[in-house]
């Protein structure tokens, strides 16, 4: 690139052209700066309510007077220990009391009252279990069963093995009775 000036057009003083030329250019800038848009872009404006938030601002204002109402009340308490020198004030001076205490009671002695009445019925009343009746009825049974076995119980206790074979610890001379225990008969 040349150092000197080249003009786009013909010009006998090129110093003179680079200086209009130059401040064409600037003119061109400042009315593209200055320019206004023809379209409107900036938007609507938010409207006043909208952007303040009023409700925000009471609520918070309210917030701040219920503080600064404690802070009053803790700071009054706290000059009244001082002055009272540390004593502390416990004592409840009302009695305490409850709306529906006697309607309370009032069902507690009925609810009471019906379960003494319950128990007297079930005091009274006879049971209709009799262990002899079942001893009775057991021995019905154990009878009919004999009866009707194949095999008269108690025959397995009466015959005695006459060879001895030995499994795993265990001879055939031990014999099983019927209640499953395991006796040992000597040959």
């Amino acid at each position: 690139m040349h150092k000197s000036y080249q003009p786009l057009k013909a010009s006998a003083n090129r110093f003179l052209q680079q200086r209009w030329d130059q401040s064409s250019y600037e003119d061109h800038r400042d009315k593209v700066r200055e320019a206004k848009p023809v379209v409107d872009t900036k938007g609507f404006q938010t409207p006043a309510h909208i952007q303040h938030k009023l409700k925000k601002v009471q609520l918070q204002e309210e917030r701040m007077s219920i503080i600064e109402r404690d802070n009053h009340l803790l700071a009054s308490r706290l000059s009244a220990i001082t002055r009272s020198k540390g004593l502390v004030d416990h004592r409840n001076h009302y009695p305490q009391y409850s709306l529906n205490a006697q309607k309370r009671k009032e069902k507690l002695l009925q609810v009471t009252h019906e379960n003494q009445e319950i128990y007297q019925r079930i005091l009274t009343q006879k049971s209709d279990y009799r262990r002899e009746l079942w001893e009775d009825d057991w021995e019905k049974v154990k009878r009919r069963r004999d009866d009707i076995a194949r095999y008269p119980r108690g025959v397995t206790n009466k015959q005695k093995p006459t060879k001895v074979v030995k499994f795993c610890g265990r001879s055939s001379s031990e014999v099983e009775d019927d209640s499953g225990e395991t006796t040992e008969e000597e040959p």
